[in-house]
């Protein structure tokens, strides 16, 4: 028997288990389906741990991390809960967190280079990224020598950082313009001969290394929670949490609710808080002004199957919009209790759950997790020296030889692989 399959949500049919998109044209997500219908850790390294629900057949055993989960006490206490429950996502060894890019998108980069590897895939893969995607893409690409291509807005180069010796198999490309433009170049390009796209939420791999995060809160907790939290940016993390819920809950040993999804954006610029409240339109300035300008997304997946809307509306969850004064506050506030920096998107989510205190939506005896989505860079600065990735090509977003110039910058570096 396989050990997965890979279903659309529309047309119920299956699909090639490599599949990004519906063999009928339907406009929804794929979503796994695996044999194993428990979930058993196994003695494995990092997030590998959890192989009998991600969608590989192999791991990438060097440079793996996973979340770690714990009770928190001291700012629970500030909050008045009884049963928080912290999963922080990077750098902590003194609690055996070791995600050497300080963010859980490690958790989706590994298994879909592990995918990759079984396709023997040798085309440049493209990945755009407000930072720390790239981040986390340009390290697992250092371990395997994966050629990529990263596309990022100019303002997102400072994050581009890794404590790697081996660079050479990533080619760096800065757009002058936001996120949504670098999305727009990337998949241009990735639509050429000799590049690949990694897929954004389409890719099983990406949202169920995302959901070992609800894995680990659950496995360490012992049941599924009342509430989950966290700060999102396309809303791909929520829609990994909510799936995540349905398989523990196929499991049968952990409860049979779906946890509610609190899910988090920073002010000005909130498109999925507008989406879901149908407050108006986000401002063509954006990512302008934003506390954590990595959470915006103009292009949400919200309103196709599977998607945000759908993950909202079967938890019962809402959305929250954190203004820069809310979030700078949140992240003092568990810096100073929990002994740890978090990344400024992680203090967005520490907002939201701050927020829903205040207006009631939990309960102080309610079982909570809080995603802390990055944390410990300063923690990781002391004991490594990270080194800054430099641009092969910088391009303009109203450039309209901006992918060529691209092409060509990737052709320098890779030469005849492509």
């Amino acid at each position: 028997m396989n050990k997965y399959a890979v279903r659309c949500l529309q047309c119920m049919q299956i699909h090639d288990p490599y599949s990004m998109n519906c063999k009928n044209n339907d406009t929804s997500l794929l979503r796994t389906e695996y044999s194993a219908k428990q979930l058993m850790p196994l003695d494995l390294p990092g997030i590998w741990k959890f192989y009998d629900w991600l969608p590989v057949n192999g791991i990438i055993e060097q440079g793996s991390g996973k979340t770690v989960t714990y009770r928190s006490e001291a700012f629970a206490s500030e909050l008045g809960l009884d049963s928080l429950w912290i999963a922080f996502n990077g750098y902590w060894p003194e609690k055996g967190a070791e995600l050497m890019t300080c963010t859980f998108k490690d958790l989706e980069a590994f298994p879909t280079m592990q995918r990759l590897k079984e396709l023997k895939e040798t085309r440049v893969m493209v990945v755009a990224s407000a930072g720390n995607t790239a981040r986390a893409f340009a390290n697992v690409c250092s371990i395997t020598g994966q050629p990529l291509l990263l596309v990022i807005p100019e303002a997102s180069l400072h994050r581009l950082w890794t404590i790697r010796a081996d660079s050479s198999s990533i080619c760096l490309a800065t757009v002058e313009g936001d996120y949504s433009d670098a999305i727009a170049l990337a998949g241009n390009i990735a639509a050429r001969d000799g590049f690949v796209n990694e897929g954004g939420a389409k890719n099983v791999a990406r949202r169920d290394g995302m959901g070992t995060v609800m894995l680990d809160a659950v496995l360490t907790s012992g049941q599924l929670f009342d509430h989950y939290f966290q700060a999102v940016g396309s809303g791909t993390g929520g829609i990994s949490a909510w799936e995540a819920s349905l398989r523990l809950i196929g499991d049968g040993r952990f409860g049979s609710k779906l946890p509610r999804l609190h899910l988090g954006q920073s002010l000005p610029c909130a498109p999925l808080y507008s989406l879901w409240n149908d407050v108006g339109e986000v401002s063509a300035t954006c990512p302008e002004g934003m506390y954590a300008d990595v959470l915006f997304n103009r292009k949400p997946p919200y309103a196709i199957t599977g998607g945000v809307r759908d993950a909202l509306e079967a938890t019962n969850g809402t959305m929250y919009a954190v203004s820069n004064e809310e979030a700078s506050g949140a992240q003092a506030l568990f810096e100073k209790t929990e002994g740890i920096d978090i990344n400024p998107a992680a203090a967005v989510a520490v907002a939201s759950l701050m927020q829903a205190v205040e207006q009631g939506n939990i309960k102080p005896d309610d079982s909570i997790v809080l995603n802390i989505t990055g944390g410990g860079q300063k923690r990781l600065m002391q004991d490594y020296q990270p080194r800054q990735l430099l641009a092969s090509i910088a391009v303009s977003a109203d450039d309209p030889c901006a992918e060529d110039r691209i092409v060509e910058a990737a052709t320098e570096v890779f030469g005849t692989r492509l």
